[in-house]
């Protein structure tokens, strides 16, 4: 099946998404991604009462359906609607949150090509209507997982012009770093009610 970009660009899927779960992750024989983290995550504050944070679906448009049997259809050609804002949207404690989730191979810094321009704006405009919005970056090559307040994030994205990167070094320092346990996976409302509350 072909999925392309609102520009006609084909989309191919990450490397993790080609293989089986448990065999794509040599570093430190993690079973589980950080979307898959995150995900069972927000199903057990979503359960216990917490929050309600979900996943937003890119939308897509269906362009050739095969019909190989009578009671089954193939997607073989779709394409992006439009161009996703960020991975993670919901409500805590009465205020707007939205996130967005990535993971890098890259020990020590984070590219900023890792974030799209819109985004950083979406973030942006986020934070400017009172909304509490971050990064949940994690460095897989050794295993540690940061929240990183947007504000931080924007000033190297968008204020300084010499680097294409943040160094590890600045997320340790201003990012909260996210213990991982077992219920829940990633605990981030415990960091979000110390920065935000």
């Amino acid at each position: 099946m072909a999925f392309r970009y609102p520009s006609g660009k084909k989309y191919t899927a990450p490397r993790s998404l080609h293989n089986n779960r448990f065999t794509h992750k040599k570093f430190g024989n993690r079973g589980m991604s950080l979307e898959e983290d995150l995900n069972e995550t927000n199903e057990y504050y979503r359960s216990t009462g917490r929050c309600v944070i979900h996943k937003k679906p890119t939308p897509i448009q269906v362009v050739h359906v095969d019909y190989p049997k009578r009671s089954a259809a193939k997607i073989t050609e779709a394409y992006f609607k439009q161009a996703s804002t960020t991975d993670y949207n919901g409500i805590y404690r009465g205020r707007y949150v939205d996130f967005e989730a990535k993971e890098t191979r890259n020990k020590t810094s984070f590219p900023l090509q890792n974030i799209h321009p819109h985004q950083a704006e979406h973030m942006r405009d986020v934070v400017k209507h009172g909304g509490i919005s971050f990064l949940i970056i994690r460095f897989s090559a050794v295993n540690e997982t940061y929240l990183y307040d947007a504000s931080y994030f924007h000033w190297w994205y968008f204020e300084q012009h010499k680097r294409k990167s943040i160094p590890k070094s600045d997320i340790e320092t201003y990012g909260s770093f996210l213990m991982e346990g077992y219920t829940p996976r990633l605990d981030y409302l415990a960091t979000i009610d110390k920065i935000y509350f």
